[in-house]
């Protein structure tokens, strides 16, 4: 026979899409429009229904940037339509392929109740299943106008993503507000040719795709193109043999799960997301009940609390469909967070906010983490999941490495104490699937783990900016569910999935440490202040915490509860995955900056207020200190009376040398040269030089920064090609104050347009050099790092994550290796050979990148801080302004060292006045052993909790001495749930402590 095959394709593709799919909804009558355009931000519904509405004319203008559009749709079904199903077609301006990403709607009954969402892929609202002669049908629809800013080339810079700067124009324009007969035999047949048209382009030459192309062309011969609907039935009949034939007994199995993957913010600020939830959730709801099978899943706490918040109707329809087992809460967070930059303790929060939201409210505790997007996860977060009660992981991100192909799809995922999760990559390689023939294909020819594991997840929907799971992809599925030639789809919950592939995989794949996306490496860097913001809100509320439970315990106040909850949870949804690495839209940050000051200002209140029940009225000076290590004197969680400052011969010595000076403080002596920058750094014990010879420490460099795309998510690793060493000083003065430090003030300017400003300073008896910057930044796509070679041959480095530090090596032996050109740090890292370790640490740096070079005989190892960038997409103004940092060089420093170091800076001292000093509640003994926080537990008995870690990388033991009155102490978990064995010995308020390596132990005290 003639190979037929193009024409059948090429055929049937143009009557699926000119014909068949125009047909569905052929029968119409417009409906009258009315409209009423919000003067600024969105009302309630009950206000919206309320309003007064004139005509509207389809095809008109509608909806500027950011606006709230309501539209009032009446009309009445004609009497030949009664018994037929009727809906609603309304488009509102939509590109299909924007789904998510721009203007879309909630439909709203006259009484009020959300019935479902408008969307570029879901333009339907169903009237009647059988409707009525002359019906009345009232809509309204509450529609945003969102701009859409990723159309065409995505990354041109805009001022559409902040309503302050947005335009007025209007963007919209409708194309369609009918009423129509929805033709199910049409719907179906679509669905059927669309299926096998996909399948015969993944089958493989030989009978079954030949039999499938025949099919489909007998289908179109039965098929009157003039009389689709009335021709539609017999169409059918055709196809119905090649739908009919079973998937072979080996297939790959996919278990799919509706999804929607709703960013919290990303294009649109917080207050869109809040609506793209109820829009979403409405549609789901209505999904599940026109099905039988379907099952949905939704992650994030935050949103459940905002549909319980703000659309209590839609609440209740999520409530019951969660109790059928049909809406699947997911992840146990509050938020979908990145895991790389928030803290241990903000980590452990996302878990204990979220899973208490899901139980207290759902009767529902997740057994799983669901990470989807989040641009890499940390070493460290497997131990937390196992700790906090959860048995899997899920994500499939690394997906979009640059260079390397992450070998497994189901595994298990070893974290930096030992800890592993069963852990599962869908490899279709997407959490927007559509059940498209090419993603399924996809799944099966490409899963890793095919000689012992059956089957994948797959997420089903519209996602990003919402919308979720569509009719056609539930008819998909049904039609894939056992297709020959095609893997099997099922609807199911991720939970059964996981307890299946435990049992097929009792030898898993094993992948130890940190699960390192290759790309979106400038997320450690981008919106400095929004990460400044994390940093110094996630300790101040530890610090909260701290001195609230102290004043409960020693002075009887009442722990408050409620504002710490809510500050946290404020500071848990900034910590969204598009928001805490910087690459949202201008609204978005700007609200984050403002939320960190509003955090920062109700829980400084806290500290103030507690304090002050603790040290009582009077005016001795004292200094608390909220560090986990003592300092100067001052214990971990204690308040005592300040020395005064101490005489002249304590004094850090400075003299000048060269037209620069050198700072000696008999510790260390640190020279600094004309240019303002570190020539040398001694350890006068050791006699070692920190800083290479012939090399300069403190050198600002700056990069021209234009990455092939995602401008606020990438940085290339051609950057490094272009550098400019910044040496021109302005000014440079120094002096010694009257506490006896020493400083250094360098001024230079960057650019015609931006300058920095530095103050080098050492103390009297310190190790660390600390340098604090003030930089008014003007650039535009550059990026701005500060080096430190150093005199240290280190095999690896050493940078600190939640709970300890993850060690990476310094060569680019291999392409992974090579890959890791820029890296996430918390507080410090440290690199280190033996007998000699040089630090940096810093107050809100997450970025930074290791060189390892050789000059003569020796090895250099550049550490280089990343501070700033200038990308222009999404936000145009991206770190525009004034800037500071505070970071330093530890000289001398180990593991132990580095540690306290980088705590001391993340959690300054306070100085204050009163009566009385305050003993700590909780002493801690035993090298490695830090205590993370000291709490009251969340279930608001009363009892305490403390949380502890081994720091070190090692074994400890050691011991906890409480300074009150202990009833019986108990391990618990992450939740601070008490462990079935976990009685705790106590003698004298003394309890031992044995930890393993970066162990997380967390303590339960109930007070006698």
């Amino acid at each position: 026979m003639h190979d037929d095959i193009p024409l059948t394709v090429g055929r049937v593709t143009r009557v699926l899409k000119e014909r068949i799919l125009p047909a569905v909804h052929a029968e119409s009558v417009p409906l009258a429009a009315e409209w009423h355009e919000l003067p600024g931000e969105p009302v309630a519904p009950v206000e919206g229904l309320a309003l007064d509405y004139t005509p509207y004319a389809v095809g008109t203008p509608w909806g500027a940037a950011w606006g709230t559009t309501w539209f009032r749709l009446t009309g009445q079904v004609p009497a030949h339509w009664a018994g037929r199903r009727v809906e609603v077609v309304a488009d509102l301006g939509f590109d299909r392929d924007m789904t998510g990403f721009q203007c879309e709607g909630l439909v709203y009954r006259a009484d009020g109740t959300p019935v479902k969402s408008l969307n570029p892929r879901n333009q339907w609202v169903l009237v009647a299943d059988q409707a009525e002669a002359g019906q009345i049908v009232e809509l309204y629809v509450e529609a945003a106008s969102n701009p859409i800013l990723v159309a065409g080339n995505p990354f041109v810079p805009t001022r559409e993503g902040d309503i302050v700067t947005s335009s007025s124009a209007r963007l919209y324009r409708t194309g369609r507000l009918d009423l129509a007969v929805f033709e199910r035999d049409v719907f179906e047949l679509a669905l059927d040719v669309e299926v096998l048209l996909e399948l015969q382009a993944e089958l493989p030459a030989g009978p079954r795709r030949m039999q499938v192309l025949q099919a489909l062309d007998d289908a179109m011969d039965r098929l009157d193109l003039q009389h689709v609907a009335e021709t539609a039935a017999d169409a059918r009949s055709a196809l119905v043999d090649v739908l009919a034939r079973p998937a072979e007994a080996s297939a790959h199995e996919i278990s799919a799960l509706g999804h929607a993957h709703i960013d919290s913010a990303w294009l649109w600020p917080v207050r869109e997301t809040i609506r793209k939830v109820a829009r979403t959730t409405a549609s789901m709801t209505t999904l599940i009940d026109e099905t039988d099978d379907f099952v949905y899943g939704m992650s994030s706490a935050q949103q459940y609390a905002w549909i319980k918040e703000h659309r209590p109707e839609v609440w209740e329809r999520v409530k019951a469909a969660v109790d059928a087992g049909r809406f699947v809460p997911l992840g146990g967070m509050w938020v979908e967070s990145d895991t790389v930059m928030p803290s241990g303790e903000s980590l452990v929060r996302q878990f204990l906010h979220g899973q208490r939201f899901f139980e207290t409210e759902l009767g529902i505790r997740c057994r799983g983490v669901w990470l989807p997007d989040s641009f890499g996860y940390s070493p460290a977060l497997p131990q937390l999941m196992r700790r906090a009660g959860f048995e899997w992981f899920f994500t499939q991100k690394i997906s979009w490495n640059q260079v390397n192909t992450f070998p497994h799809h189901t595994f298990l995922w070893e974290g930096i104490d030992g800890s592993r999760v069963l852990s599962h990559f869908p490899p279709m390689d997407t959490y927007n699937a559509q059940l498209s023939g090419a993603e399924v294909a996809l799944a099966s020819r490409q899963f890793r783990e095919s000689r012992a594991a059956t089957g994948s997840i797959a997420p089903v929907g519209w996602g990003d900016g919402g919308g979720g799971t569509t009719r056609e992809m539930t008819g998909r599925a049904s039609r894939l569910a056992d297709l020959e030639g095609s893997p099997r789809v099922r609807w199911e919950h991720p939970d059964a999935f996981f307890e299946r592939t435990r049992e097929q995989l009792p030898q898993a794949p094993v992948w130890v440490g940190e699960l390192y996306l290759e790309l979106h490496r400038a997320t450690l860097t981008s919106q400095h202040r929004t990460k400044q913001g994390n940093r110094r809100t996630e300790h101040l509320l530890v610090e909260a915490e701290l001195w609230a439970v102290t004043a409960a315990v020693r002075a009887g106040t009442a722990y408050p509860h409620d504002e710490l909850d809510a500050l946290w949870q404020q500071v848990l949804l900034q910590q969204f995955h598009d928001i805490l690495p910087g690459t949202s839209i201008a609204w978005v940050h700007r609200e984050a900056v403002e939320q960190y000051a509003r955090v920062t200002e109700a829980a400084e209140a806290i500290v103030a207020r507690s304090l002050a029940a603790l040290v009582g009225e009077g005016d001795t000076a004292l200094e608390a200190n909220a560090a986990p290590f003592e300092r100067a004197g001052v214990p971990a969680g204690g308040v005592v009376e300040r020395e005064p400052a101490g005489p002249g011969a304590c004094a850090v010595s400075l003299s000048e040398r060269d037209g620069g000076w050198v700072l000696d403080n008999g510790v260390v002596a640190v020279t600094v040269s004309a240019e303002g920058l570190v020539t040398s750094a001694v350890d006068l014990a050791t006699g070692r030089d920190a800083i290479a010879s012939g090399h300069e420490g403190n050198l600002l460099q700056l990069h021209q920064d234009v990455p092939n795309r995602w401008d606020a998510w990438d940085v290339d690793r051609y950057y490094r090609n272009r550098v400019t060493d910044l040496r021109e000083v302005s000014a440079l003065s120094a002096s010694v104050d009257g506490e006896g430090v020493a400083r250094v003030v360098v001024e230079r300017r960057i650019s015609p347009d931006s300058t920095v400003r530095q103050e080098l300073s050492l103390a009297p008896g310190a190790r660390l050099l600390e340098i604090d910057q003030r930089t008014d930044w003007h650039e535009s796509e550059k990026f701005l790092k500060v080096a430190f070679p150093l005199d240290v041959r280190a095999e690896h480095v050493a940078a600190e994550t939640q709970f300890g530090f993850h060690r990476r090596v310094t060569h680019t032996n291999t392409s992974w290796e090579a890959a890791k050109f820029e890296t996430s740090m918390h507080r410090f890292v440290l690199a280190e050979e033996r007998g000699f370790g040089v630090a940096l640490v810093n107050d809100s740096v997450y970025g930074h990148d290791v060189t390892r070079d050789v000059a003569g005989d020796d090895v250099v190892t550049t550490l280089r801080l990343s501070l700033l960038r200038a990308p222009r997409f999404p936000d145009p103004e991206t770190d525009q302004g004034v800037q500071t940092h505070r970071y330093g060089l530890v000289i001398g420093a180990d593991a132990d060292v580095a540690t306290r170091e980088g705590a001391l800076m993340g959690t300054p001292s306070r100085r204050v006045r009163g009566a009385r000093a305050v003993a700590p509640l909780v002493t801690v003994t035993g090298e490695g052993i830090v205590v993370s926080s000291v709490k009251e537990a969340a279930d608001r008995s009363g009892d305490l909790v403390v949380r502890v870690y081994e720091s070190l990388g090692g074994r400890a033991r050691g011991t906890l001495q409480f300074d009150l009155t202990v009833g019986s102490v108990t391990t618990a978990s992450l939740l601070e749930e008490p462990l079935d064995d976990g009685a705790v010995p106590v003698l004298d308020g003394v309890v031992p402590v044995e930890l393993g390596a970066f162990e997380v132990r967390t303590l339960r005290v109930v007070r006698a």
